[in-house]
């Protein structure tokens, strides 16, 4: 009999699942964007913003994905002609840099360890180098989508703290905001950018960046023109259109209401421990699969494995055929290895609206499928999942 009848587990990393809370803000005609309730509330989101990012900093939305956000922060931070050092770990923020070169930035990339996260000491030694402080913005995620790593913001902030430079901290927490604990100012990071599809439960369509005071007042010394993505009136409108320049999102920004007041309802601190207890649980999942198998997590040092996604290298598995036994056989939708690991990997998202039924059926769904292809794995991986989230369990 067909197992795929049913409904849909979409475990991506994103656009993760929306909730139905969610959906229902959505569903509302347009409305007047010039007065009256939409204004009211898209205000009372910019403090919520702050609270997300544990910042006193701006905050501005902007309408767009989160290569868009990547292009704003760079064209109100960096003139063509400076220089901004990469800290790679996978494929975005090199993506970042990427969007930063075609700006006219000079782009220096520090590799981090092979399946590993940003080094801090690298870091550290880097920007001791340069003496002349040529380097104007250190540009890093917080958690890459594509490796599943998990850098340690602090850290590298002590690093570049040690090192006596001067340069902006940017840090991209598309896959780490409303996921696991970030503190934008305690941390000392000056650019923080983040998208609404995410851990933020929202439809694709809303960028975010938190921008500090030394950030703010680098952009006052630009050369280069801006226009639409200019952030000074984002945060700091004289009218309300100047937040979106020009027409607002109108339905996005009714669930990102919503999205927010489930997150705070649920307590910040309980959402992260939500993702930490799922995280352990999926990993020790692969752990298992992998004793008797080619099945294997992408990163090998346990403290950098991120609680939003996870990245399984399938060695000898066909990882195309594995993630297309679950689409087709079983309704269930997993993430493709992206730039290097395309076609070596798959992911696992467990961002944002997701829980212990839904990572466990996906777990099993996986299970199920590799035993359908008679693919080497150990069995198991399902009780380990349960072993290692049982204690979570309030």
């Amino acid at each position: 009999m067909p197992l795929a009848n049913g409904r849909h587990f979409l475990s991506i990393p994103g656009p993760s699942v929306m909730p139905d809370e969610v959906l229902r803000a959505m569903h509302r005609p347009a409305t007047n964007i010039y007065e009256g309730a939409l204004i009211e509330m898209t205000h009372g989101i910019v403090p919520d913003l702050k609270r997300v990012a544990r910042t006193e900093s701006r905050a501005m939305t902007f309408i767009g994905n989160g290569h868009a956000v990547w292009e704003a922060v760079i064209v109100n931070t960096l003139d063509a002609g400076e220089k901004a050092l990469v800290l790679e770990s996978g494929r975005f923020a090199v993506g970042w840099g990427e969007v930063a070169k075609a700006l006219g930035v000079e782009i220096e990339v520090l590799n981090a360890p092979d399946r590993g996260g940003v080094d801090p000491q690298m870091v550290e030694d880097r920007l001791r180098t340069d003496t002349k402080h040529e380097i104007k913005a250190v540009l890093v995620v917080q958690i890459d989508t594509a490796s599943g790593v998990w850098n340690d913001i602090a850290a590298i902030r002590r690093a570049i703290d040690a090192a006596g430079h001067p340069a902006l901290y940017m840090v991209d927490c598309m896959a780490s905001i409303g996921c696991v604990p970030y503190e934008m100012d305690a941390w000392g990071v000056d650019v923080t950018t983040a998208g609404s599809q995410k851990g933020l439960m929202t439809p694709p369509g809303l960028g975010f960046a938190w921008a500090s005071q030394k950030a703010w007042d680098k952009t006052k010394t630009l050369t280069r023109g801006r226009a639409h993505w200019a952030w000074e009136l984002r945060a700091e409108p004289e009218v309300f259109y100047q937040l979106f320049h020009g027409t607002a999102p109108v339905q996005h920004l009714y669930a990102l209401r919503q999205a927010l007041d489930m997150i705070f309802a649920e307590g910040l601190e309980a959402v992260w421990a939500r993702h930490a207890a799922i995280g352990r649980g999926v990993r020790a999942a692969v752990s298992r699969w992998g004793e008797n198998g080619p099945l294997e997590l992408n990163i090998l040092d346990p403290d950098a494995c991120s609680d939003s996604v996870t990245t399984i290298r399938t060695g000898a598995i066909d990882a195309q055929a594995l993630r297309a036994c679950t689409e087709t056989k079983l309704n269930v939708t997993l993430g493709t290895g992206l730039g290097e690991l395309q076609g070596i990997t798959f992911r696992i998202g467990h961002m944002g609206h997701v829980n212990a039924p839904m990572i466990l059926g996906t777990l099993g769904s996986i299970e199920l499928a590799l035993a359908h292809m008679g693919a080497p794995y150990a069995p198991g991986g399902v009780e380990a999942a349960i072993a290692a989230m049982k204690d979570d369990v309030a």
